[in-house]
């Protein structure tokens, strides 16, 4: 007689007592066609010996033991979540090092599943970035500035290559070192040092690049400037938190109001004031590439607190004023407009200017009666200093209704014409109204309900569905703390979402030692009123194309669902080379989507010199979510296509 038989006999002969152990998993491992076999064995009716009753006994012990310690979580637990892990390759990656090692260059091998190589660019391309290079710029009109806009490469001149970093580059310094100290070897340009020398903007000492926060208008430090600013403008309340530099150099003046808790979005064009931007990024300050054109500013309406110009040289009086009724049009009720530069304070620099008297004069007139038909009042002018505020309404404005823009999404602007109109105020009920909401100060509007959510302008998103978010990407920050242990450090200053629907993953991340660059993609729903609403920035953007941005200048980078959200529109393979190209050697990078989709990229990725490890989603290994981190590895190029 053998073991089953014993068993089977055991029970009642319908077997009810062996099919409940088969489904508990004690018999894990016997097949059930040998038992069912063993069931009609005539042997069956044989006589026990006390002994073989003895044997049945002890393995039924065994067996059942055995059943439970599989099932308290100690053993190898469900075999169908063992399945799903597997299938996943999910590892909790205690190995993965997101630390920094400049000596250390040895390139590793490519991570399963096996992928096709992806080689290094010629060196040439070192700051390469496809929708502002200047050789396809200079194809285009210099009318209203269109040679200076995006201008992406059609599919066949797209790079598929690996952007190099240059040779001897250098981890950032940490902030707030780096706001006044950049490697020589990291932005290999000096032009700016001789350029703008009196203006104290930049200067080269040793292997270093020093910022002592001058600027064309400010030569003795953005302190003292925006001081002064303070004494008209609320900044040190909170009252002020998003701010928009137009022509912003290398960005001192958004580097030294992030000391008063502002951010700043600072841009300029790609011109011969060589790597201004790049310089700005490489202090860890947020900037990107643009200009002051025919098409409208990738932000939403009434998305800033305050904007200025210092010196920036934009024709504000140019096609009727079509320049400052782009800047109302993202300038939220109550918000300031700073002038500092031409025409401002003509009477002591008309000479230096090179401009007679009479056009200087007649220029400010003109620009103060445009702000007056944009329903701003000039609160301040002192030396080169002028200060107005727009209107929390339309209450008491007396505009010209000819100059105000038909009905449209004020919001839907990618790679839309400029108007020479004026963006309405919403409705308001009384002349105390701020129009589109009133916001709480700084932080306590990082989660009090955003005015579009609360007026129900969000499709689809509640009071209650905008808490739960919230409170979701405070779950999902922690889980990446404990997967990364130096998110939420210094280490990462420059971090970059890009997909970031209600800004919750940049709300949770909050910190001085680092800021977010909210993207939101102009295939998903439009959010990114609400995300300038909770105080913090971000910009419009196609992740088809080439981000506005210099090669290595973010630290960070999270994608949640934005390969799901591309899947049919464009390669995922042109997506990650543009991440790579944007991310810094040694940075780290985030992917949150579907496992099958993880897959995908996490193939690609393998020929691409990143290291990387899937996670499982903090709720478990049954969710078919996953979590994908990774390193890209440090390389530099060097003559002759090769790389080190």
């Amino acid at each position: 007689m053998t073991a089953v038989d014993s068993i089977t006999q055991l029970f009642n002969p319908k077997g009810s007592a062996l099919e409940l152990y088969l489904s508990s998993g004690v018999l894990r491992g016997i097949s059930p066609t040998l038992i069912m076999v063993s069931k009609n064995n005539p042997s069956g009716n044989k006589k026990r010996s006390p002994l073989s009753i003895f044997a049945v006994i002890a393995l039924c012990g065994f067996f059942y033991i055995l059943g439970a310690w599989q099932r308290s979580g100690f053993g190898k637990g469900d075999s169908i979540a063992l399945e799903v892990t597997k299938q996943a390759d999910c590892n909790i990656f205690t190995n993965l090092n997101f630390e920094t090692h400049h000596n250390d260059v040895e390139i590793v091998e490519p991570s399963k599943p096996k992928a096709r190589v992806i080689k290094p660019c010629d060196v040439k391309y070192t700051d390469y970035t496809p929708c502002q290079e200047q050789d396809r710029a200079m194809k285009f009109p210099r009318d209203n500035m269109i040679y200076r806009e995006r201008h992406c490469p059609p599919e066949e001149e797209k790079l598929h290559c690996l952007v190099p970093a240059p040779k001897g580059y250098m981890t950032p310094f940490e902030w707030p070192k780096s706001r006044d100290y950049v490697h020589y070897a990291n932005v290999p340009h000096k032009s700016l040092t001789v350029e703008k020398a009196v203006q104290n903007w930049v200067q080269f000492k040793g292997n270093v690049f020093k910022f002592p926060g001058g600027g064309t208008m400010f030569p003795q430090g953005a302190d003292a400037y925006i001081d002064e600013l303070a004494s008209v403008i609320p900044i040190a309340d909170g009252s002020v938190r998003t701010a928009l530099d137009t022509g912003c150099g290398v960005a001192s003046w958004g580097a030294y109001m992030l000391k008063r808790n502002v951010l700043a979005m600072s841009f300029a064009p790609r011109d011969n004031h060589e790597a201004q931007v790049q310089f700005a990024l490489e202090r860890g300050v947020p900037a990107v590439i643009g200009v002051l054109g025919s098409i409208n500013l990738p932000y939403p309406s009434r998305a800033f607190d305050m904007a200025q110009c210092s010196r920036c040289l934009i024709p504000w009086t140019a096609n009727d004023g079509m320049y400052l009724m782009e800047v109302d049009r993202v300038l939220r009720p109550g918000g300031y407009w700073v002038l500092s530069g031409p025409p401002i304070n003509w009477k002591t620099y008309y000479q230096v200017w090179k401009r007679s008297k009479e056009d200087l004069k007649a220029e400010q007139r003109k620009i103060e009666e445009l702000a007056e038909r944009l329903c701003w009042e000039k609160k301040y002018e002192k030396g080169d200093i002028a200060i107005f505020r727009k209107k929390v309404n339309d209450k008491s404005c007396h505009r010209n209704s000819a100059n105000i823009c038909k009905p449209r999404d004020a919001d839907d602007v990618w790679y839309k014409k400029m108007e020479t109109c004026v963006t309405p105020f919403p409705k308001v009920s009384s002349a105390s109204e701020v129009a589109g909401g009133e916001l709480k100060k700084f932080p306590a509007r990082l989660f009090a309900v955003p005015p579009r959510i609360a007026k129900g302008l969000v499709e689809g998103v509640s009071v209650e569905s905008y808490q739960e978010d919230s409170k979701l990407w405070k779950k999902h920050v922690n889980a990446y703390k404990r997967i990364n242990r130096l998110i939420g450090t210094a280490r990462y200053r420059n971090v970059m979402d890009m997909n970031a629907g209600l800004g919750g993953f940049a709300a949770a991340l909050e910190s001085p030692k680092s800021w977010v660059m909210n993207v939101v993609p102009t295939i998903a729903k439009n959010t990114l009123g609400v995300v300038y609403e909770r105080g913090l920035i971000g910009i419009y953007h196609d992740w088809c194309e080439g981000f506005s941005t210099y090669p290595r200048t973010y630290d960070l980078i999270h994608a949640n669902g934005v390969f799901s959200l591309y899947q049919n529109k464009c390669s995922f393979e042109d997506i990650l080379l543009e991440m790579d190209r944007i991310l810094r050697p040694e940075g780290a990078i985030i992917f949150r989507d579907d496992v099958d989709v993880l897959n995908k990229v996490r193939k690609i990725a393998g020929g691409m010199r990143w290291d990387t490890k899937m996670n499982d989603h903090e709720d478990g290994p049954l969710v078919p979510e996953k979590i994908l981190v990774g390193v890209k590895q440090y390389w530099v190029g060097s003559k002759g296509n090769s790389t080190s």
